[in-house]
C-alpha cells in the first residue's frame, strides 16, 4: 500500500485539517459516481480512503509515523537489541557478559538467537496478520440520516450488509463495521486471522425543505396573507413528524420563529438541536374580494417599503 502521506499529497506533519481537506478533494475527483467504469478512478479512491482511514485517527498515526504498523495498518515485527538482553528484566543473565570473562556458551548462543529471531520464523512474526479493511459507499436520504435507520448495501459479490446509520450522521461520514472487511492471512497462527473492517462512507441526498446547519434544522415556510397577517396555529413539518406552530400576528415574509428541541435529536452527548422556520408569505390563488378591499383600503399609517428604502439611503 503506498504510503499514505503520499497518497493525500501532504507533508508528514500536516494537521488533522490539512488531511481532512485533502481526503475531501481526492475522494470527491475520484469518487466511483463520478467516474463509472473508471478502474484507475475506482483505485485511486479506495487508496486515499484507506490513507484517510489511518491518518485522521490519532492512535493509528502515531503508530505509523513510530515504525510500529505499516501502511496497511499491519503490525510491524519488531526486533529485539543486543541492549534488550543486556538491560532489559528479559535479559538479565547476560548483562556484563562477554567472551574472556566467562564467556558465550553455545546454549547462551542458541537461546539468545533462538529468542531474536523466533518472530520471523512465525507467519506475521508470531502477531494477528488481520485481513484488509473494505471501503464502500452508501446514499441514503437526508431524514435517515438525521433521525438514524437501518439500511441495506449490496456488495459487488452480490452479499449484502445491513448498516446502522446512527441518528446525526454527516454528509460524507464514515462508518465502521468492524469484522466486515477481508479475512485475515490463511498461514496465520490458529485464532490469529482477524478479519478486516467494512468502511462505509454515507453520501446524503438533499431534502426537498430541510436544511441542516450543525444540530439544528432550516426550514422555509410558506404562510398565507390571512395566517401572516392574523396569526394562528399552523402545521409545520419537523424531521420528526409535523407539529403544530403557533404563528404570531403581523408575521412578515423573513420573520424567524423556532421549534425548540425539533432538530437533529440528541447523539453522541450533543443535545437536540432546535428546527428555525423562516415565514414567506404567498398570495395564493387570485381572489376577486380581497382586490376590491385593497383598491378601496386606506390605512391611516401604512408605510410604503421602498419609500423607507429610499429615506434610509
Amino acid at each position: 500500500m503506498e504510503d499514505p502521506y503520499k497518497a493525500l499529497g501532504v507533508a508528514r506533519d500536516a494537521s488533522q485539517d490539512d488531511i481532512r481537506l485533502a481526503y475531501r478533494n481526492l475522494a470527491k475527483q475520484h469518487h466511483p459516481d463520478l467516474n463509472p467504469g473508471n478502474k484507475a478512478a475506482e483505485d485511486t479512491f479506495k487508496t486515499v480512503s484507506h490513507a484517510n482511514e489511518l491518518l485522521s485517527d490519532p492512535e493509528k498515526r502515531a503508530r505509523f509515523d513510530r515504525g510500529e504498523i505499516d501502511a496497511d495498518g499491519q503490525e510491524r515485527a519488531r526486533q529485539p537489541s543486543y541492549r534488550d538482553y543486556a538491560d532489559g528484566a528479559a535479559g538479565h543473565r547476560y548483562a556484563g557478559a562477554h567472551p574472556g570473562a566467562g564467556g558465550w556458551s553455545a546454549d547462551d548462543l542458541s537461546d539468545l538467537f533462538g529468542t531474536m529471531f523466533e518472530d520471523e520464523r512465525r507467519p506475521g512474526g508470531g502477531r494477528p496478520r488481520r485481513g484488509r479493511d473494505e471501503h464502500y459507499t452508501l446514499t441514503t436520504a437526508f431524514l435517515d440520516a438525521t433521525m438514524g435507520a437501518t439500511r441495506r448495501l449490496t456488495l459487488p459479490d452480490g452479499q449484502s450488509l445491513d448498516v446502522k446509520i446512527p441518528p446525526g450522521t454527516l454528509d460524507g461520514q464514515t462508518l465502521r463495521l468492524r469484522g466486515k472487511g477481508q479475512p485475515g492471512a490463511k498461514d496465520s497462527p490458529p485464532g490469529d486471522a482477524l478479519p478486516g473492517d467494512a468502511l462505509i462512507e454515507i453520501r446524503v441526498t438533499p431534502h426537498a425543505y430541510f436544511r441542516r446547519t450543525g444540530q439544528d434544522i432550516d426550514l422555509e415556510l410558506p404562510l398565507t396573507l390571512a395566517e401572516a397577517v392574523l396569526g394562528g396555529h399552523v402545521e409545520v413539518p419537523t424531521p420528526a413528524g409535523p407539529v403544530r406552530m403557533r404563528i404570531p400576528p403581523h408575521s412578515d415574509t423573513g420573520t424567524k420563529l423556532r421549534l425548540r428541541g425539533r432538530g437533529v435529536p440528541a447523539h453522541g452527548g450533543l443535545a437536540a438541536g432546535d428546527l428555525h422556520a423562516t415565514v414567506r408569505v404567498v398570495l395564493g390563488p387570485p381572489d376577486a374580494a380581497l382586490e376590491a378591499f385593497l383598491r378601496d383600503w386606506k390605512p391611516e399609517h401604512a408605510t410604503n417599503p421602498r419609500q423607507a428604502m429610499e429615506a434610509k439611503s
